[in-house]
């Protein structure tokens, strides 16, 4: 193999498993790790690995998206104490916006079931796993229903929000920066979280560490414009101080 049909694998392979661990990409590649290292190097530089301590995990972007399905494989038990941190923030919030994706859908489980609440959601999943609560409303936005996440996008989602005063928003996103601030690969997607942000008091984003340092195509907010940031204690406490210059409140659980 050249370096470029070696390093066109890697990424395949860390699309389809969410992460290549050096010492058997080098068994499945015949080469030397410190080859494979300097692949990683390479396609981090391009933006479409991140590399980890003996690894690397693909970075979402306009070309590549993980599928709701398989977020529900990576990270748990990460994800549900940070959904259960961000549902503690719930404070006196009457009406809450609750994006697509794995963790905030662990969110919406973790809200209290015993007071009335309305939630506005484009996801069906989280729509779903809701609509038995007795004192819970909610609101699922229409729209084009995106095969992966299994959430609505497009102008019929944008208008209905654009008609809410919301409360509270749990945002997430495919990457979070200091520099280019909740990033997402979807323009359609971007416009539905940019406006439940309009239409939201408060906005908290919740996502686990690997969220962080990435870039994807489409930038929907700055860090400054969240009121807090909740992650887990696996993004190192000096990075969280960075975040937490620009303005919003970081947990990490």
């Amino acid at each position: 193999m050249t370096a470029e049909e070696r390093q066109r694998q890697i990424v395949r392979t860390a699309r389809r498993s969410g992460s290549v661990d050096v010492s058997a990409l080098a068994v499945e590649l015949g080469v030397a790790k410190e080859t494979v290292r300097r692949d990683l190097r390479a396609l981090e530089d391009h933006g479409l690995v991140r590399r980890t301590h003996g690894g690397a995990y693909p970075v979402e972007s306009s070309g590549f998206e993980t599928t709701l399905a398989f977020r529900t494989t990576m990270h748990v038990p990460e994800k549900r104490r940070v959904a259960a941190a961000a549902a503690e923030l719930l404070g006196d919030a009457e009406t809450v916006f609750v994006d697509e994706g794995f963790t905030p859908q662990l969110i919406a489980e973790a809200l209290p079931k015993n007071r009335e609440l309305t939630v506005i959601t484009a996801s069906l999943a989280t729509a779903s796993s809701l609509a038995a609560a007795d004192h819970v409303t909610v609101l699922l936005l229409g729209g084009r229903v995106r095969s992966g996440t299994l959430a609505t996008v497009d102008h019929w989602t944008t208008r209905m929000l654009a008609g809410f005063v919301i409360d509270l928003a749990f945002i997430g996103s495919n990457g979070i920066s200091r520099e280019h601030g909740l990033t997402t690969p979807d323009p359609a997607v971007s416009e539905v979280k940019a406006q439940a942000m309009r239409a939201s008091r408060r906005v908290v984003f919740t996502g686990v560490h690997t969220k962080f340092g990435a870039a994807s195509f489409c930038r929907f907010a700055s860090v400054g414009d969240l009121e807090a940031i909740v992650t887990s204690t696996r993004l190192p406490a000096s990075e969280a101080h960075r975040y937490a210059l620009l303005g919003p409140q970081v947990i990490r659980v």
